[in-house]
């Protein structure tokens, strides 16, 4: 059930006629109450959609009544005309709902550029559309309503001590942290502060959708949002519930990655034994976004000295003469010098898995990525087609 799965939220998705497939493109969440804390993440591209500019005054005072979602269109750099179709979408969804428009976050996707009368008559129609066909079974249908390029609608549903998280997420393409990668909306009916739920959400966010770096773009538009209205009366531990949104989001991010246009590997990179976090993240990313080292595993070879080549940009405190590197479990390279035979590496399963030892301090993390493949240059190169 998504978003609707924790106590007073509704959601619906329906077909505004934003995409020419037919399927649902406009989605509503709306909290019930009783409480309508709202917080959000955002991309820290310079190159910002009006929705973002939107939300991000929205948020300002932790107050969220609904959230209106459209893919089929990104309204990004769409002049004057854009930011006043976000502010009639907010202002619409206000009216039917009798809120403040000020307390509407308004979220889109899609090709960026675009947008003229026609596509705000489909999101104000839509919107309407939507809001008459709330439910508290409506988060589904709300969760395919968001997708563009997505093959499959990705949702996820945690429950603790009498309190639940719900989310839906979309993704598969510019998918680099900064923040967030993606348009997700998190729905809980725990009982939190607006300065817990914020800093909950940058918590789990920094650790799970800020260290998915699938081919190293950042979008326009990403957002992540938490909602959260204390319909469950229950006041969790802060570090409970954190621990709780952690593993919810870390899910969202593994199937955003599994889902990424065109990728043949789901590439795990972990980084052990650095100095810091910092150093871990640092050197896992710079494999990420190593085409060299994503077309090698595309192709099925274990090109180990691409790992180090890619390390050695970094500023992280280690000696690339004393690293050592596996491949889905194989030792390829230890000290800074060959291990095991690469015919001794198996890349044909998807799921891959790299693991770099710095030898240097006891800090790690964990990065997602994807290989480089034929069907995702295709894919970008007919994006707008």
């Amino acid at each position: 059930m998504s978003v609707t799965a924790p106590q007073g939220f509704e959601a619906a998705g329906v077909v505004a006629g934003l995409k020419s497939t037919g399927k649902p493109d406009l989605a509503v969440v709306v909290n019930r109450g009783p409480r309508k804390v709202g917080t959000a993440v955002f991309t820290s591209n310079r190159a910002k959609a009006n929705p973002i500019i939107w939300s991000q005054q929205v948020v300002a005072d932790r107050t969220v009544e609904a959230v209106v979602l459209n893919s089929g269109g990104a309204n990004c750099f769409t002049g004057e005309f854009g930011f006043q179709t976000t502010h009639l979408t907010a202002e619409k969804a206000a009216e039917l709902l009798e809120v403040s428009a000020g307390d509407v976050v308004v979220c889109s996707t899609g090709l960026i550029g675009t947008g003229d009368q026609t596509f705000r008559d489909k999101v104000i129609a839509g919107t309407t559309h939507a809001i008459a066909e709330l439910s508290a079974e409506g988060g589904e249908l709300a969760a395919q309503a968001i997708m563009t390029t997505d093959t499959v609608a990705k949702t996820e549903v945690i429950t603790r001590d009498g309190w639940t998280i719900g989310g839906m997420a979309k993704g598969a393409g510019m998918l680099a942290p900064g923040l967030a990668t993606m348009l997700v909306v998190i729905t809980t009916d725990a009982d939190l502060d607006p300065a817990e739920a914020d800093a909950a959400l940058r918590a789990a966010t920094g650790r799970t959708f800020d260290r998915l770096d699938s081919d190293g773009c950042m979008s326009t538009n990403d957002q992540v949002t938490l909602l959260a209205n204390a319909a469950s009366g229950i006041r969790p531990d802060l570090e409970a519930f954190t621990e709780a949104l952690i593993e919810l989001s870390d899910r969202l991010a593994e199937k955003l990655q599994g889902d990424a246009e065109g990728a043949s590997h789901n590439i795990t990179i972990r980084v052990t034994n650095a100095a810091c976090e910092q150093d871990a993240v640092e050197v896992g990313r710079s494999v990420a976004r190593n085409n060299l080292f994503k077309a090698a595993i595309f192709g099925n070879d274990p090109n180990w000295g691409r790992v180090l080549a890619a390390i050695g940009t970094t500023s992280a405190e280690f000696d690339p003469y004393d690293v050592d590197v596996w491949m889905n479990g194989v030792r390829v390279c230890t000290a800074g010098g060959p291990d095991r035979p690469r015919e001794d590496v198996d890349l044909t399963p998807r799921a891959t898995d790299l693991l770099i030892d710095l030898r240097t301090g006891d800090a790690e993390a964990t990065i997602r990525t994807n290989d480089l493949t034929h069907d995702y240059v295709h894919e970008n190169s007919a994006y707008a087609s």
